[in-house]
C-alpha cells in the first residue's frame, strides 16, 4: 500500500524583500510566524509506516535550528521569498526522505506548495 504522511513545523523569522518598489511594505524588515508541512509518500512498511514521525522531526530539526528566530536575509544569497524559502527547505530534505512536497505558510492566508503539482 502506498500513502502520504504529513507533519507541521514552526519558526518564528525576519526578513525584508529589497527587490520590491519603493513604498512596498514587505521591502522593510518584517516578521513572519511561518509554519510549514513536510509530505511523505511511500509504501507502507511492515512496521505499518511510510516514514515513522520521530523520524521526520530528526530530518527538519536542523532546517527549524537554522532558521528560528534569524533574520533569514542574513543567511541566503538569494532573495528570501516564500517561494524559494519552500524550494530550499524541500532540498535540504529530498536526499534524506521520500519527500513529495512543501507547503509553506507565510500567513494565515497566503502559503506555496513547492514543487507545484
Amino acid at each position: 500500500m502506498i500513502a502520504t504522511v504529513t507533519k507541521e513545523f514552526s519558526f518564528e523569522a525576519a526578513h525584508s524583500l529589497p527587490n520590491l518598489p519603493e513604498g512596498h511594505k514587505c521591502r522593510n524588515m518584517h516578521g513572519h510566524s511561518y509554519r510549514f508541512t513536510v509530505e511523505v509518500t511511500g509504501r507502507v512498511d511492515d512496521r505499518g509506516f511510510v516514514m515513522d514521525y520521530a523520524e521526520i522531526v530528526e530530518h527538519v530539526e536542523p532546517i527549524l535550528k537554522k532558521l528560528d528566530h534569524q533574520n533569514i536575509n542574513r543567511l541566503f544569497s538569494w532573495t528570501t521569498t516564500a517561494e524559494n524559502l519552500a524550494k530550499w527547505i524541500y532540498e535540504a530534505l529530498k536526499e534524506k526522505m521520500p519527500i513529495t512536497r512543501i507547503i509553506l505558510k507565510e500567513t494565515e492566508s497566503t502559503s506555496v506548495i513547492y514543487p507545484a503539482s
